[in-house]
């Protein structure tokens, strides 16, 4: 793919032309030339937006489609032109499909299913078979495959000796080890955090202590295995706490917190709305500061939309009974750019890469061109009609978001309409 990107101001703080406005020209998906003003001998198209922007390519650590088996909620080709669409150079794809990705074989399908997209499609390998938190499933088999990391998507693990030996195998070919923080005999039928607002609507809550518990056990299981643990995201206050203390022990351990964990209260829950019942639940304002404050100080690794497809069938019905999820890839940039400013909020949306095994290209003559292009200063108020998704489970909707995303070029292609 060849083409030339007119007057974009690049944000990469490993790039020599950081903060700087440049031509920059692609040919045959490799940057050969950044200057500030290139001429088009070869007539190659061109990209010319407004305010246009460039980092490297965004990484989201936590993206559900649904195939193999989930179908009518997402599939993988459709998934991916959203992440293109959305900036997302890069995602790690959870193992809650039907069957669970627990082999190579299941790596394999889900890599194939992904060849030539423009995002480039990483498996987390179910940590253990069938996600049932019994046996360990095939481990060194699937990062063999190409998984790039270990999981049980949203379970947690209830036995520590399984978590310990996990750490230890996993170790010994640098393994990387996720955790979902839930202490489900505590948690029990919680469907909401619990807090004054739960004892209003009448709905049970599931506590704060839940999450820290967990995280707390596991920790303890790190330190003593020196292994290498991620925990997908905290939610809470305190949790951020934990993590800050184990990190300034030089623990191997790493978290993420999902977008809307930093915006929304459980307050949010007042109309008993389907969209905002996700997993962890919306906390409190207290625990949003603290989040906020983790992720200012490098405590939280990075951010995720964590975003989870659910068909309507399973939205539009009781509370109670609805699945938790809600869909983000479209709205992530527009919320991160709303809270923080554009610099931070790309720095978040790129610093997960190195954690997960993942090469960075920075905007260097000579790189392989994996690029996310926007304007971050558009505003506008997320509508159904901005999801690309197949199922509509947003909480973002009715939010007034800021940054509109163009699309992304990567692996010699894009998906920018030229």
């Amino acid at each position: 793919m060849n083409v030339l990107i007119k007057s974009a101001t690049i944000l990469d703080d490993k790039s020599d032309f950081h903060n700087q406005t440049q031509d920059i020209l692609v040919e045959n998906g490799f940057i050969t030339q950044i200057a500030k003003s290139l001429k088009n001998p070869k007539k190659y198209p061109v990209i010319a937006l407004e305010n246009l922007h460039v980092s490297s390519g965004w990484f989201d650590s936590s993206v559900s489609f649904g195939e193999p088996g989930y179908e009518e909620r997402e599939t993988i080709a459709n998934g991916l032109q959203v992440a293109a669409a959305s900036g997302f150079t890069d995602i790690a794809l959870n193992a809650n499909t039907n069957p669970v990705i627990d082999s190579h074989s299941d790596i394999a399908f889900v890599k194939s299913k992904a060849a030539n997209s423009a995002t480039n499609l990483h498996p987390i390998g179910a940590l253990t078979k069938g996600s049932e938190g019994v046996d360990l499933a095939e481990l060194f088999d699937m990062k063999s495959a190409g998984s790039i990391a270990f999981g049980d998507y949203k379970k947690p693990i209830e036995n520590p000796n399984l978590l310990k030996i996990a750490l230890q195998y996993a170790s010994s070919f640098d393994g990387l080890v996720h955790s979902f923080p839930h202490e489900s005999r505590v948690a029990t039928k919680g469907v909401m955090n619990e807090n004054i607002t739960s004892t209003r609507l009448g709905l049970k809550g599931l506590p704060a202590l839940a999450e820290e518990l967990q995280i707390a056990r596991d920790l303890f299981l790190l330190e003593y295995t020196d292994g290498k643990l991620h925990i997908p995201t905290i939610s809470t206050a305190k949790s951020v706490d934990l993590i800050r203390e184990a990190k300034a022990k030089k623990l191997d351990v790493s978290c993420s917190v999902a977008i809307h964990n930093l915006l929304f209260t459980d307050e949010s829950l007042n109309d008993f709305d389907t969209n905002f019942k996700v997993n962890p639940p919306l906390r409190t304002q207290s625990d949003i500061e603290a989040l906020i404050a983790g992720v200012k100080d490098g405590t939280i690794d990075m951010v995720t939309s964590d975003h989870n497809p659910i068909d309507i069938e399973y939205k539009k019905i009781e509370f109670d009974y609805a699945k938790n999820g809600t869909v983000g890839l479209e709205s992530a940039f527009g919320v991160l750019n709303a809270l923080f400013t554009t610099k931070k909020a790309v720095q978040l949306l790129t610093k997960g890469k190195q954690r997960f095994g993942l090469k960075t290209d920075a905007i260097h003559i000579g790189s392989s061109a994996q690029l996310t292009l926007f304007n971050p200063s558009e505003t506008y108020v997320f509508e159904e009609k901005h999801i690309g998704s197949k199922s509509k489970n947003s909480l973002f909707i009715g939010s007034k978001l800021k940054g509109k995303v163009y699309g992304i070029i990567a692996n010699n292609t894009t998906s920018i309409a030229l």
